[in-house]
């Protein structure tokens, strides 16, 4: 069902909810790209131009590489230590020499060799078309003199340092040195005596290094030879007056008391031995007769023998006392025997002990003879050791100074070897060669880019025109912002074919024309009938009866925001479609201000409404009625001196001819005077059925409507809708397809007619 009118609440929000989904995101982006589809067609397309241009115009130029690697691996020749202390090869090194060939020194190196500034690239403003002209405005500021070799050196060295690019290549030790220039040839040859430039730089500074190194080497290898043979002397010196006498495997005094050392050890072991034989011999005294073990300890063959006699006369004796008795005389005479052999055994015992008693003495009376000689040792080897603490300190420092004598000897002749062999980390794996194909500009890449920044900048500049387009173009921008129905969107009329004037079809010459083109507008209803303007005009009398279902809806008014919007004109088609339909119709020209519908219809009118309001005139004198449509027109008549046309539409009188009309007519349209500049609309509400508001498309200013309605809430009550009028059919296209001319156009063909 359609909605005749929305509360005030929803006219006076500021904005609609929006539906959030990321595709109704995406549709509102589509909208937008076909809104402003000329838009981004032109500035893709005068991007793509310019790119165009500056190809065609743009000298090429040629770009070529040479490949550099920081070798780590050196010549076995030379795999000794350098003196300058060679630096581990890392990312920081690597960096520091990619540095190092952006520098000027390698640069002017280059320069100089290949004699670049002799080369008109090198001392012009560069080629193409924008060079020539930088150069030509170049040389209108030019003071006239010849450039000095140090100004032309400098400007070699910017345009040098331009065109050349060094890069290393990812994680890896390489280096890639690339130039760009507009002669192929002469980029391969730049490309490569950077390169050798700078490993002749490279070598040039180990050279230079090394031999500041070699003179500061040979002065301190004289003050170091200088220190070791005086801390030398000192060590001799001190030897000699402290009797330290070193034999090479140890000082004397160090052997003599490891030998007596060694010494007193056997002797103590002597003396225990001694004493352990004594006392054993002394535990053998104790015996009668010694056993077997122990004679056979002894190692005396005198008493193994008594021994032996011994034991045979104790066996006879036993076997002659068992046989014969102990008393028995040979019993008697063998125990005599025994007993003299038994004296004999103890006598080699006792000489025996003495012996051993003299070597126990003897080893004792040594020992204590080494212990003393140990003491005296001890003595004199604690004073030389208390001198050695001193000396040891002056050996020290003369092995100190003796080894750095020696490495810095080492060092010079290193250095030495290392003028007349310099080597560097540095070498060229891969030499620059010709180019056969241009590096710049690349067509391909310039269109590309040319094309993706227009799509970015008309975008943008799409977007711009969205964000600051602050006019109605769809009736969806009518609903959302006023909350009003969109009933009509009117388009455009430019100057319509001649058509009758409707001034000589009405009562004799009351009417004339004053202006064709203005009467042909306002009849075109009339005169294109299959028009998709009469199209428009038939939704909005729709719109009026279905409205007239739900209340009385025969007072209608038309009315705008500011001047020029064209109601007069929908208020005259709308009138003259309903009169052309049969219908008893009256066009009011309520406008008192400015009655521009009078002075186009009917400008000889001499009464008009203010006479009838004011009584002056009667209601049939004052209308006109058109005999083709039979619509009645009642002009707003003399209004040069009013002053208070507000009053006059409020008063009484315009009620009761409201009422009059409503009871003669079967519609009653009013024109009525624009809502911003003046308040007369406002005080019509007590009469009018309903209000048509129309706004001009594309022109008139939401805020500027918005506020005006705002301020108006018995306007809102009673708002038919809106209509949007002298609105592009092309453009409008772009906004809302369903409103373009394809649909219209298509339907109507069959009658042969186009728009």
């Amino acid at each position: 069902m359609l909605q005749v009118n929305k509360p005030t609440s929803e006219i006076n929000r500021d904005f609609a909810e929006a539906d959030g989904s990321p595709a109704q995101a995406f549709a509102s982006y589509v909208e937008i790209v076909r809104r402003q589809f000329p838009t981004i067609v032109a500035i893709v397309s005068a991007c793509v131009i310019l790119a165009l241009l500056y190809l065609f115009t743009a000298a090429p130029q040629f770009t070529s590489t040479a490949s550099m690697v920081i070798d780590t691996r050196k010549v076995q020749l030379f795999q000794q230590q350098s003196i300058l202390g060679d630096v581990a090869v890392d990312s920081a090194t690597v960096e520091t020499q990619v540095e190092i060939l952006k520098s000027e020194n390698i640069s002017l190196a280059v320069i100089r060799d290949l004699h670049l500034i002799e080369d008109p690239e090198f001392t012009g403003a560069g080629g193409g078309f924008v060079g020539s002209v930088l150069g030509f405005v170049a040389g209108l500021f030019s003071e006239g003199h010849a450039s000095s070799e140090f100004e032309l050196t400098r400007r070699a060295l910017g345009i040098f340092e331009k065109s050349r690019s060094i890069k290393r290549i990812g994680l890896t030790y390489v280096m890639e040195i690339a130039y760009t220039s507009k002669d192929p040839v002469k980029a391969a040859k730049i490309a490569n005596a950077i390169a050798d430039a700078y490993i002749v730089d490279q070598l040039e500074a180990k050279y230079q290094a090394t031999r500041r190194a070699s003179v500061w080497l040979q002065d301190r290898i004289k003050e170091l030879r200088t220190q070791a043979s005086a801390a030398q002397k000192a060590v001799v010196d001190f030897k000699t007056a402290n009797n330290i006498v070193d034999t090479g495997k140890g000082l004397i005094s160090d052997q003599r008391l490891a030998e007596v050392n060694s010494q007193l050890i056997l002797a103590h072991a002597a003396t225990a031995e001694a004493k352990a034989r004594l006392d054993r011999a002394n535990d053998i005294v104790k015996q009668e007769i010694p056993d077997a073990s122990v004679a056979d300890a002894l190692k005396n063959d005198t008493i193994v023998k008594l021994r032996g006699q011994y034991v045979d006369m104790a066996s006879k004796e036993a076997i002659w006392s068992a046989k014969y008795g102990r008393e028995h005389l040979a019993a008697v005479n063998l125990r005599t025997q025994m007993a003299e052999i038994k004296k004999n055994i103890q006598d080699e015992l006792r000489r025996i002990q003495e012996s051993y008693k003299s070597d126990y003495d003897i080893a004792v009376t040594r020992e204590e003879s080494i212990k003393d000689s140990l003491a005296n040792v001890v003595s004199e080897s604690q004073l030389t050791n208390q001198a050695q603490v001193q000396l040891r300190e002056l050996e020290s420092n003369a092995q100190s100074y003796q080894t750095m004598y020696d490495n810095f000897l080492q060092r010079y002749m290193e250095s030495v070897q290392q003028q007349s062999f310099p080597i560097t980390e540095a070498r060229v794996i891969s030499a620059a060669t010709t180019p056969l194909v241009k590096s710049y500009p690349k067509s391909l890449v310039i269109l590309a880019a040319s094309l993706f920044g227009g799509l970015i900048l008309a975008f943008g500049a799409a977007m711009a025109r969205e964000l600051t387009d602050k006019v109605f173009r769809t009736t969806g921008q009518v609903e959302d912002v006023l909350g009003a129905n969109c009933i009509a969107v009117l388009p455009a009329l430019g100057v319509a074919a001649p058509a009758p004037v409707f001034g000589e079809m009405v009562l004799g010459a009351k009417l004339g024309r004053k202006n064709s083109s203005d009467a042909n507008l306002l009849r075109y209803v009339v005169d294109n009938p299959l028009s998709r303007f009469s199209e428009a005009v038939r939704s909005v009398k729709v719109a009026v009866d279905l409205n007239a279902i739900v209340r009385e809806n025969r007072v209608l008014a038309t009315t705008s925001t500011l001047p020029n919007e064209g109601k007069s004109t929908l208020s005259t088609n709308l009138a003259q479609l309903m009169a052309h339909g049969g219908a008893r119709v009256i066009l009011v020209d309520a406008d008192l201000r400015n009655p521009s519908l009078s002075r186009a219809l009917v400008p000889d009118a001499k009464i008009g409404l203010v006479d009838v309001v004011a009584q002056k005139a009667r209601l049939e004198d004052a209308l006109v009625v058109d005999p083709e449509t039979k619509l009645s027109i009642l002009p707003a008549g003399t209004t040069s001196k009013l002053l208070h046309t507000n009053e006059i539409l409020a008063s009484k009188a315009m009620h009761a001819l409201v009422t009059e009309l409503r009871a003669k007519f079967d519609y009653v349209v009013l024109d009525m005077p624009p809502m911003a500049p003046v308040v007369d609309v406002r005080v019509t509400s007590s009469f009018v059925d309903s209000y048509v508001f129309v706004v001009e498309w594309g022109k008139t200013k939401i805020d500027v409507i918005r506020h005006n309605l705002r301020g108006s809430p018995e306007i809102q009550d009673k708002l038919l809708g809106v209509v949007l009028n002298k609105a592009d059919t092309k453009a409008l296209a772009r906004y809302e397809s369903y409103h373009g001319r394809y649909y219209y156009q298509k339907y109507y063909a069959r009658y042969g007619y186009v728009e």
